[in-house]
């Protein structure tokens, strides 16, 4: 009698360290993602029910909205004032389909919350300081909506870290021209320790917002300021 007691007791913790741990990972559903983009990123893509995080540039957290928005996904960016939303309808976020709460304030946790219930992906200014416990309550609850959250800054449970690490514009001559576009690098570094950089044009004048035809592993220079730049041609469309 103890003995079959001792077993269903074993199976009990068994079965709730299995449901634990296939509760802490994201789910395998992928995001449509910008495909230069998606080259870099763990799993090839933003994963539904997973965070990540951008760290000095909201034109390429608009970037990783407009895969999900253009393929008709809600929306919504929280507690970032200056968010222009001209610039997001030119990189081809749906502004009908864009939840913008700018200001929530001390109920920042139980905004954010509530827009993971109701759209598929959240861009957030997160506050400083967030405790633990309430990091991981809203993981679970983005697991258990299937939905994104993409930070900006760092947060603790990121899938990755992306950032601008180069930048050139493209368009002036010898005192003439005017801007018509700009190359960015873009670094992705994964909770796995991996990094994977890829180039992408903003606008691809070719190709409408997002251009995929730079090579990941194309070479950058360095500036006499120490900025790095890119020093060639631009790409010509594929």
């Amino acid at each position: 009698m103890d003995q079959a007691a001792d077993k269903a007791r074993l199976k009990a913790e068994l079965q709730s360290k299995i449901n634990g741990m296939q509760n802490s990972r994201p789910s395998s559903r992928r995001l449509p993602t910008v495909p230069v983009l998606a080259g870099i990123l763990p799993g090839g893509g933003l994963q539904a029910g997973a965070a990540y995080s951008v760290t000095n540039s909201t034109t390429l957290a608009m970037a990783l909205l407009a895969g999900p928005s253009g393929a008709g996904a809600w929306c919504s960016v929280i507690g970032m004032p200056t968010f222009s939303v001209e610039a997001a309808a030119g990189f081809g976020i749906a502004l009908d389909k864009l939840v913008l709460v700018p200001h929530p304030g001390d109920q920042w946790l139980t905004v954010t919350a509530a827009m993971v219930d109701v759209v598929s992906i959240v861009l957030t200014c997160a506050p400083q300081h967030v405790a633990p416990s309430d990091a991981s309550r809203l993981m679970a609850r983005l697991r258990q909506r299937g939905a994104a959250l993409v930070t900006m800054g760092p947060w603790p449970h990121s899938e990755a870290t992306l950032s601008v690490t180069g930048s050139n514009w493209q368009g002036l001559g010898s005192g003439t021209g005017h801007l018509r576009s700009r190359r960015m690098r873009i670094t992705a570094h994964a909770s796995t320790g991996r990094s994977r950089t890829a180039d992408l044009w903003l606008p691809d004048l070719h190709h409408g917002p997002w251009s995929t035809s730079m090579s990941p592993s194309a070479p950058a220079a360095h500036s006499e300021s120490g900025q790095q730049e890119f020093f060639s041609r631009p790409a010509r469309a594929s």
